[in-house]
């Protein structure tokens, strides 16, 4: 067996988003974005420059790439002049793309119904139900082991969320019993929700997608989402049931209120409940609405 030599560049790279504790996925896209940037030079690159990553994001925008892969791409070679190369004054000359506002895509609880009864087989049916039920991110969804299920407070414990956060997420009786359903069934010993393909580890985000997309098809929501719609629909769903923002805020393990705020704008009921000022004029010449 061979092993591929790691340049020092990239060995010093890696220690540094190590000792930064930067989640496995985020080094992936951070690295594979420095090594796109040096093959479109043909050069390593500690010998690009700061023009040269202005001329490779005009690239980008011109061949048709969203804003979010720019700022990906952004993100790594930030990271990698900043921190690896020690310039300081890279966050500021390294420009991120300003990227369009879109309003979540969300789901009725409906159709939620239809998802979760869709689901193929009784693991996929837990896992879709905790992901709703508790307002979990699909990887943290997967990735929940039996003892993370505390039913005595009723709370379900996330460790290492987004920002290597960990947190407590709510668990409603209804969820319990679904997850004890499963359990009665698999009586999983340390993941919740094992992957068949790989001993002592959980499915895999690519494995629950495939269910996801299996149970929306056969749910027939006649529309394309990811499974972090669940997510987005629970907050949203909350919103109309007249829960208190802030409180989805912790619900959702959200740092800045301003995130949790996004679902305002797509929560139908909040904007049937706010009653137009033009509702309350009073015109002279026609007598007032009954």
């Amino acid at each position: 067996m061979t092993t591929l030599a790691i340049s020092p560049l990239r060995h010093r790279m890696i220690e540094d988003m190590t000792i930064r504790r930067l989640a496995p996925g985020t080094q992936a896209h951070y690295l594979a974005a420095v090594a796109k940037f040096a093959q479109y030079f043909g050069k390593s690159p500690d010998r690009l420059t700061y023009e040269d990553v202005r001329t490779y994001q005009l690239h980008l925008v011109q061949s048709g790439a969203s804003e979010r892969s720019v700022n990906r791409m952004t993100s790594g070679l930030r990271f990698f002049y900043q921190v690896t190369m020690g310039l300081r004054d890279a966050p500021s000359r390294i420009a991120r793309a300003r990227e369009s506002e879109k309003l979540r895509q969300v789901l009725t609880p409906d159709e939620v119904a239809r998802l979760i009864e869709a689901a193929p087989g009784p693991k996929y049916r837990a896992a879709l139900c905790v992901a709703y039920g508790a307002g979990l991110r699909p990887s943290e969804a997967i990735a929940l082991k039996v003892a993370d299920i505390d039913k005595d407070r009723m709370v379900i414990r996330i460790e290492d969320g987004k920002g290597r956060r960990d947190r407590l997420a709510q668990l409603s009786p209804r969820v319990l019993a679904e997850l004890r359903a499963w359990w009665k069934i698999a009586q999983p010993r340390v993941f919740l929700f094992p992957s068949r393909m790989a001993a002592f580890d959980h499915v895999s985000y690519r494995q629950f997608n495939r269910a996801f997309q299996t149970a929306a098809t056969a749910a027939e929501l006649g529309k394309s989402v990811s499974p972090h719609v669940l997510r987005h629909s629970f907050a949203t769903h909350l919103l109309d049931q007249g829960t208190d923002i802030r409180v989805i805020q912790v619900l959702l393990g959200h740092k800045k209120l301003e995130t949790t705020a996004i679902y305002a704008l797509v929560s139908p009921k909040l904007l049937q409940n706010a009653v137009s000022p033009f509702e309350r004029l009073v015109f002279n010449d026609r007598p007032a609405p009954p």
